[in-house]
């Protein structure tokens, strides 16, 4: 495909959508930011290196395309409507530094209101940030900081092929959190090839020791592409195995329950109450308007999903034509946003509401609450702890007969 490829303009009738939109629907801003200073093996992120961007871009250029694209955004989205949450996500966005970051939060004011109590978001790499830095943050409006710790085991890392050393994570932490940051997120990952269920525990325990009020948890997929699926079709790395992975999740689980977190999405721990929610992955969750705004990003608005084109100076050549940089799109059918309310509702505390299943998939529920994966709980349907560990199984038995 040429480097120079038109975009694909979103038809009438989708543009009829998002004209129409429901002004009093929540609205998030989600701001992709492409850089990294080296690829992870096993990240399948629309990502480059220098040496993979080569001359072809900058962040200058990048800057002034996102601003670009904010700019039509918000013609695109009439009447106006506060932002409620804003996510800054990559790559790597501390590669900007404070100032760069500051920048881009200052692009979004420029361009849409924020909500008096928006959630500002941005992930950070532990390598790439200071004191000066999170204070520069917070100075600029930012109000939750993400960072990628994956483990506490060097040899973990390694194989993960992660720059940073243990330590750096949870000194990151201390860092934003003595800068203001009531609320910071550090990002586990288990199951990787080689971990064990000390190395784990240690981890887990390097979290708590820091005042974070949220945890994420992923299990490790290998991803089609990546170094790390190469590796493990030449038999280097073993696959992750499934039943490691389900104890391992119940070990993230106890060790975060018993130090007063709660689950509320399968992967996602908070302290506190809904105050330490990361509302912007609610947003998700919730079938809410988003706005992607950059290389690859994605957006839903009024039931129309569209993805940027990935390559920055693709994406930076249409918005420079006063085009926008759509790679695709697709108009979701009453049939599709069932399908997704289901999955997606399904993975949080909150549950799916009872009164959204058809009578079949009703039947179907009963089935998963008779074996014990489901319960019911306000007129919701709610993984139990056996089922989360069945997650994706028990929503597809549902919504497939």
């Amino acid at each position: 495909m040429s480097l120079r490829a038109a975009p694909t303009p979103l038809s009438s009738a989708a543009q009829a959508r998002l004209a129409a939109v429901d002004p009093a629907r929540p609205l998030s801003l989600y701001l992709h930011v492409p850089f990294c200073a080296t690829r992870c093996g096993y990240c399948d992120f629309n990502t480059y290196t220098a040496g993979e961007l080569g001359s072809s871009t900058s962040p200058a250029a990048w800057a002034e395309a996102v601003r670009a694209e904010l700019d039509a955004a918000a013609a695109r989205l009439t009447p106006t409507r506060p932002v409620q949450t804003v996510f800054v996500g990559g790559g790597t966005p501390s590669l900007l530094g404070a100032d760069g970051l500051a920048d881009l939060l200052g692009a979004v004011r420029s361009s849409f209101e924020l909500a008096p109590d928006a959630e500002v978001t941005t992930e950070s790499n532990p390598e790439s940030t200071s004191p000066e830095f999170f204070a520069g943050l917070r100075e600029a409006g930012y109000t939750r900081i993400s960072l990628g710790m994956q483990s506490a085991a060097t040899h973990v890392l390694r194989v993960l092929e992660r720059r940073h050393t243990p330590g750096r994570a949870l000194d990151a932490a201390r860092e934003a959190a003595a800068a203001g940051f009531e609320h910071v997120n550090l990002d586990l990952i288990y199951g990787t090839p080689g971990e064990t269920d000390d190395d784990l525990a240690a981890s887990l325990e390097a979290v708590l020791s820091v005042p974070v009020d949220h945890v994420s948890a992923y299990a490790l997929i290998v991803e089609d592409g990546t170094a790390f699926a190469r590796k493990v079709r030449r038999g280097e790395i073993p696959m992750p195995d499934d039943d490691v992975l389900a104890a391992r999740y119940e070990q993230v689980d106890a060790a975060l329950t018993e130090a007063g977190m709660e689950w509320y999405e399968v992967s996602n721990w908070a302290a506190g109450g809904t105050g330490s929610h990361c509302r912007h992955n609610e947003a998700y969750w919730r079938s809410d308007d988003w706005w992607g705004i950059g290389p690859g990003a994605h957006s839903h608005v009024n039931g129309v999903r569209w993805w940027n084109q990935k390559h920055p100076a693709t994406y930076a050549d249409s918005l420079e034509s006063g085009l926008l940089p759509v790679g695709g799109f697709e108009m979701l059918t009453d049939e599709d946003a069932h399908t997704e309310t289901v999955m997606l509702r399904l993975r949080m505390r909150s549950g799916l509401p009872v009164a959204v299943l058809s009578a079949a998939e009703t039947e179907r529920a009963a089935r998963a609450v008779d074996t014990g994966l489901l319960s019911v709980h306000d007129e919701a349907y709610v993984l139990t702890d056996r089922g989360r560990l069945l997650a994706d199984g028990v929503i597809r038995d549902i919504l497939v007969d």
